[in-house]
């Protein structure tokens, strides 16, 4: 039998169906609870008298914080497994949830915040991580991509849900009960997920897992390994390409209804209707990026080519896209615009989380997304400041949206020039990567 044809067990079937049900659970939560102070920004300003410019403080304190979160949470989940990785942070930024709903003035606010940004950390790394360890290289894009989709599923669920809760309840039960849910995943998710490692799976079972890469045993990541990321070109891609991937998020995820407001002069009606499209169309993108990836893999294109080219090339399409958004004028097109931007950019980000899983050691797919997440959300926390201030400054979103096109192709380029093959460190033989042979760079 050759190790193309090896089947999964039941067993393993069952493992991997718990694992992306409650990744998919716990990364709508994700989202949603990073979206709930946008959801009771009126009231809570109202409440605690803050200015234009206390709120904004209080929304990019987040973004922050999940950040800079980013450089340790990756090493800790290589160590540690995300089994325990993401409960705790599960745990901690459910604790955080309901506290800004118990907070009595903007400083306490602040904290909490700060604090749902380092608990949300581990969510996507860890998952990238779950990806490696337990799908084979032909079947990791269609999970990557179920995962990535929850991001999107929860920025959609958001606005309803959240408005729900908050006209029934009030704000502040609004992020209790958000923090409660949490807490309950976070104990379902420690109780129900298994490493490899402790799921006592037997030769077959770790052969299909192994499928197209050298079998071995997953050492913890040493602090000199981890330090040894930075001096390879593709984690450098990595971090750069995902800058300009997520700034182009950030962009439609805080300012899409202020724009079709502001410069589409649409009814806070319409809007509500129609910036709920695009995210229809985003989910889509993910999941047709996954089967995507699985397509070209089961034909021989090498892991990280199957994964690098769509990207570059999505990016581009992406970059079309957001500039036809900003010159047509009809609203009805430009509602179709950016509903093809967002499908190709969350496409996007699918391909660069599938790539993580494929261009370093297993050791390392954790730090490796979580630096991948760090550039991202450097440029998702700039995307709002800066596209705000263009627009202030010009009184039009069409300078803003041409920025934003520039970041994409930025992307397409910073992934196609630097992610020239997979990384090799000092302690670790080329044998050890994935399909070592297939993937060295020719120079």
């Amino acid at each position: 039998m050759t190790t193309e044809s090896i089947p999964a067990t039941p067993r393993v079937r069952h493992f991997q169906r718990t694992a992306l049900t409650l990744l998919v659970i716990s990364g709508a939560i994700n989202t949603m609870d990073r979206a709930a102070l946008a959801i009771a920004n009126p009231l809570v300003r109202h409440e605690f008298n803050l200015s234009i410019a206390q709120m904004g403080a209080l929304l990019s304190a987040f973004l922050w914080a999940y950040a800079f979160s980013q450089l340790p949470v990756g090493a800790l989940i290589d160590r540690l497994g995300p089994r325990k990785l993401l409960a705790w942070g599960l745990a901690l930024w459910s604790g955080a949830q309901m506290l800004c709903g118990l907070v009595t003035g903007m400083g306490q606010f602040f904290v909490a915040r700060l604090l749902l940004g380092i608990g949300e950390a581990p969510q996507f790394p860890s998952a990238g991580r779950v990806a490696r360890d337990w799908f084979p290289i032909r079947e990791r894009g269609m999970a990557t991509g179920i995962f990535n989709g929850a991001s999107t599923l929860g920025t959609g669920l958001a606005a309803p849900v959240l408005t729900a809760l908050m006209l029934g309840f009030g704000w502040r039960w609004m992020f209790i009960v958000m923090g409660v849910l949490g807490v309950i995943i976070s104990v379902v998710w420690y109780l129900m997920y298994r490493e490899p490692s402790q799921a006592g799976l037997n030769d077959e079972e770790d052969r299909y897992r192994s499928q197209g890469e050298q079998a071995r045993e997953i050492k913890q990541i040493t602090f000199r390994q981890w330090g040894g990321l930075f001096g390879s070109c593709t984690t450098w891609g990595l971090l750069i390409g995902y800058f300009g991937v997520i700034y182009v998020q950030w962009v439609f995820y805080s300012w899409m209804p202020g724009y079709l407001e502001i410069e589409r002069h649409m009814s806070v009606a319409h809007t509500g209707i129609a910036a709920g499209i695009p995210y229809i169309f985003a989910v889509a993108g993910s999941l047709s990026a996954g089967w995507f990836v699985d397509f070209l893999a089961r034909r021989g294109v090498s892991p990280i080519q199957s994964r690098k080219l769509p990207l570059c090339f999505v990016l581009v399409l992406e970059t079309i896209f957001v500039i036809a958004a900003a010159l047509v004028p009809s609203n009805t097109v430009a509602i179709a615009c950016l509903s093809g931007a967002m499908f190709f950019g969350t496409a996007a980000t699918t391909y660069s989380w599938t790539l993580v899983t494929v261009v370093g050691p297993a050791n390392c797919t954790g730090s490796l997304g979580s630096l991948q997440n760090f550039g991202g959300y450097i440029g998702g926390s700039l995307a709002p400041l800066a596209t705000g201030l263009i627009v202030q400054g010009t009184g039009s979103f069409v300078p803003a949206l041409y920025c934003g096109a520039g970041m994409a192709m930025f992307a397409a380029i910073a992934y196609f020039v630097l992610v020239r093959g997979p990384i090799v460190l000092r302690a670790d033989a080329v044998a050890d990567l994935p399909d070592a042979k297939a993937q060295a760079p020719a120079h």
